[in-house]
């Protein structure tokens, strides 16, 4: 899809518009249309953004519309933007031959969303490598404590005004 595309059909009501019969929009709009913030095609892939109070609700609802398989989830740190976090959790559906995107913001302050783990276990490991690294905290992981960086370590080392050199 090309950029001219990716922009008309950008924001949720165009991208409501013009898919309404797709079964992740279907059915996220059935179970909550407040939960979904913004919806967005582009390059062949749809990408949901939750709220972040309803993401495993969320979760839970993708996957009973036929997204059966989590691929990962990854972090992104936007600062000195607003809101400074985004998570991004990939899941594909092996019926429909096709991933979409579950996108949450979160805020500087206290950044703190549920975990998806009881919806899919298999976020356990990428929930810990975000909380670890970037500081964000998923309530509810049966487990969540550092993974990649020593128990004792100060600070979360992706964020972008961790120090280079780190603290000394």
């Amino acid at each position: 899809m090309g950029e001219a595309n990716q922009a008309t059909l950008s924001g949720k009501a165009e991208v409501l518009a013009g898919m309404p019969d797709h079964p992740a929009i279907l059915a996220i709009m059935a179970w909550q249309p407040d939960a979904l913030l913004d919806a967005r095609f582009d390059r062949g892939e749809l990408t949901l953004t939750v709220a972040p109070e309803f993401i495993r609700d969320a979760a839970a609802t993708v996957q009973a519309a036929g997204y059966n398989f989590f691929e990962d989830m990854t972090a992104v740190d936007w600062f000195p933007s607003a809101p400074r976090f985004q998570l991004s959790y990939h899941i594909l559906s092996h019926r429909l031959l096709e991933r979409i995107r579950l996108r949450v913001l979160l805020d500087e302050a206290g950044p703190v969303v549920e975990s998806i783990t009881p919806v899919w276990p298999g976020a356990d490991y990428y929930e810990r490598e975000v909380f670890d690294l970037f500081g964000i905290r998923f309530e509810g992981h049966p487990n969540l404590r550092r993974i990649m960086m020593p128990d004792e370590w100060q600070g979360h080392p992706l964020r972008k005004d961790y120090p280079v050199e780190g603290y000394r």
